[in-house]
């Protein structure tokens, strides 16, 4: 039997039984695909130890309540992709059906929210890059579904990010290394009012570093615009015929950068002959384009929040409950004449 006052999760079943998570969940559910001497193995772990199933372990696979909501601004959007692909390969692995919610305006993202603070539509809920209210938050709260955060935070919620102002520094620190003194920003404009702040904070934390050089930052050339690399290049087009145009420039995402050099090739331009370019998300077009970048841990970041969720899903407290995630900037041939092309890896 377990130690008094010790709770007993569903990970605790698995080690004993020598098995996966998922393997516990399929036996308490009573799905096949299971030996019978492995489910005697399960039932065995769960009388030694006593375990009392939580809502992930009994299941209730008959309803809604069994699968892990996802929701995501944008579902094609090439970051929010690779998130979803860390989140779904963790969430797969223990046999959790997962539905995934769209938000495309805000009156989208109150209405699911409104739908899954009911306690009886998912069984946890992952929210990636949207911003929450705390009225939103306490909504779960109330009915003890538990909720992830991933790419966003809300105070006391577990959550998995990575610090953009620092990639901004990164991003400023990198081009004025190399000896540029004249900027150009190109970031988004939330025109759905979704919350967004990435764009935002990855421009406070470049003016910032800029500044520290001991050039005012408000002689950076900023423009916003929807997050696509149609109009990065549209963009960059404004910023390059300005009477005195940088000599570099920092796009808020690998997205807009494809877009700015599109833009430079189209005009007999090159990067970084005629103009430094860095981008910031390590997505594969970066790496195939010779981009450098400031390359977050998507996937990861994915992989993390599928994991805080499953242990809050197995009654566990995360330790800790709030993670941000390290950043790496990646020099490649738009800054840096000759270097090596580094591909971005995935790594769980």
């Amino acid at each position: 039997m377990a130690v008094a006052g010790q709770r007993v999760s569903i990970f605790d079943v698995a080690k004993r039984a020598s098995v996966g998570v998922g393997t516990v969940s399929r036996v308490l559910n009573g799905r096949e695909g299971v030996s019978a001497a492995t489910r005697k193995r399960v039932l065995a772990a769960i009388d030694a130890l006593g375990y009392h199933p939580s809502r992930l372990a009994s299941g209730l696979s008959r309803g809604r309540s069994d699968a892990v909501a996802v929701v995501v601004p944008f579902i094609t959007s090439p970051s929010v992709v690779v998130r979803l692909e860390g989140i779904l390969e963790v969430l797969d692995n223990v046999g959790l059906n997962t539905v995934l919610y769209s938000v495309g305006n805000r009156q989208q993202r109150d209405r699911h929210l409104g739908v899954l603070g009911d306690r009886h539509e998912a069984a946890g809920v992952i929210v990636v890059s949207i911003r929450l209210s705390r009225q939103h938050v306490e909504r779960f709260s109330a009915v003890g579904t538990p909720l992830v955060l991933v790419d966003t935070r809300v105070a006391g919620v577990p959550s998995i990010e990575v610090d953009n102002r620092e990639g901004g520094r990164m991003a400023a620190s990198h081009l004025l290394g190399l000896g540029h003194r004249s900027f150009g920003f190109i970031g988004d404009i939330d025109r759905k009012h979704l919350g967004f702040s990435s764009s935002s904070e990855r421009l406070e934390g470049f003016s910032a570093r800029i500044a520290e050089a001991g050039i005012d930052p408000s002689r950076i050339a900023v423009r916003s615009g929807i997050h696509s690399a149609g109009e990065a290049a549209v963009l960059a087009a404004s910023i390059l015929e300005l009477v005195e145009p940088p000599t570099a420039i920092f796009a808020a995402s690998d997205t807009q950068a494809s877009g700015v050099l599109s833009y430079l090739k189209s005009k007999g331009l090159t990067a970084p002959g005629d103009l430094a370019l860095i981008g910031f998300d390590g997505l594969e077009v970066s790496a195939l384009l010779g981009i450098t970048t400031v390359a977050q841990p998507l996937f990861e970041s994915g992989v993390r929040g599928a994991q805080l969720l499953l242990q809050l899903l197995a009654g566990e407290v995360p330790d800790p409950g709030e993670l941000v995630l390290p950043l790496r900037l990646l020099p490649r041939s738009t800054t840096v004449s000759g270097a090596s092309i580094e591909p971005v890896s995935r790594s769980p």
